[in-house]
């Protein structure tokens, strides 16, 4: 049959993100989590939508993508059809060819589960490895310990704070508190938290917004920031502490967060919260 690409409407974002949820397991390699399309949808409905893309045969969404940056697509498969021939081919086609609306010509990224067929095409096809990242992960079955600081569920009435403090955190953000809102009116924060951390004072110090998938499947950080002013004083650990006491209270299975593995005083932050390393990832890259 077919295979059929596609961009959804504004208010056809569902199928994308229901399938992401269902894809999300334990032991599955580092994908694209509903929470990223979350975070996405700070760019309004119409800018989220632009930037999905899906692959679906006789009605059943395969594949979703998502244009998180210039010349960059993230990118995973029903778990089932990871080793898909046919899907794999198509997706290797499109990516590639500039025409059908996915990636521009040049340098390109994909960000691809390490065990889809769509990786080995790239690569025979002359792609290579770029920069390492690092996913961490946090097993939730036990309770998580006290972050030791005053955290608020933020509302609306924080959105202020938390883009307040995101653009400290955050080299070059121009997240506002539009961008909040716009984040707060998607699908998929209604299964999210955002969450502010105070000092003493009760200036706000840090933030992370934190996505469930559905009980019993693996939760998202994204993103976690911690104020310039107020960093190297453990506020970090606090909120990321804080992030898996939501997770777990949605009733996720553990915590994920994916980093550069350049940003090593962000991996040391994680792992002091009591997320684990896993194996580094490499996204496929075309050189210019």
């Amino acid at each position: 049959m077919t295979i059929a690409l596609a961009t959804p409407r504004a208010d056809g974002l569902g199928g994308a993100v229901g399938a992401l949820r269902e894809w999300q397991h334990e032991g599955a390699p580092a994908q694209l989590h509903p929470g990223d399309l979350g975070w996405f949808r700070r760019f309004g409905a119409e800018a989220a939508a632009a930037g999905v893309r899906t692959w679906s045969r006789a009605g059943r969404i395969l594949a979703v993508g998502l244009l998180d940056g210039p010349g960059l697509v993230r990118l995973t498969t029903a778990p089932d059809a990871r080793g898909d021939e046919e899907l794999a081919h198509r997706l290797a086609e499109d990516v590639t060819r500039p025409a059908r609306g996915v990636l521009p010509g040049g340098r390109a990224n994909v960000e691809a589960p390490k065990d889809a067929l769509l990786r080995e095409l790239l690569g025979e096809a002359g792609w290579g490895a770029d920069e390492p990242w690092t996913p961490l992960a946090r097993d939730l079955a036990r309770p998580v310990e006290d972050p030791g600081v005053r955290i608020d569920v933020a509302g609306p009435e924080h959105a202020h704070l938390v883009a307040a403090v995101h653009r400290s955190a955050f080299d070059g953000s121009r997240f506002t508190e539009g961008h909040w809102h716009a984040m707060a009116a998607g699908l998929p924060f209604a299964e999210a938290r955002c969450l502010l951390a105070r000092d003493e004072r009760g200036e706000a110090v840090a933030t992370v917004t934190v996505w469930s998938a559905g009980p019993g499947r693996p939760g998202l950080l994204e993103p976690m920031g911690v104020h310039q002013e107020h960093r190297h004083r453990g506020y970090g650990r606090a909120i990321t502490l804080a992030a898996a006491a939501a997770l777990r209270d949605m009733g996720a299975s553990s915590a994920l967060v994916c980093t550069p593995s350049s940003r090593t005083g962000a991996v040391a932050t994680y792992e002091s919260a009591g997320l684990l390393r896993r194996p580094e990832i490499h996204d496929c890259v075309r050189r210019a």
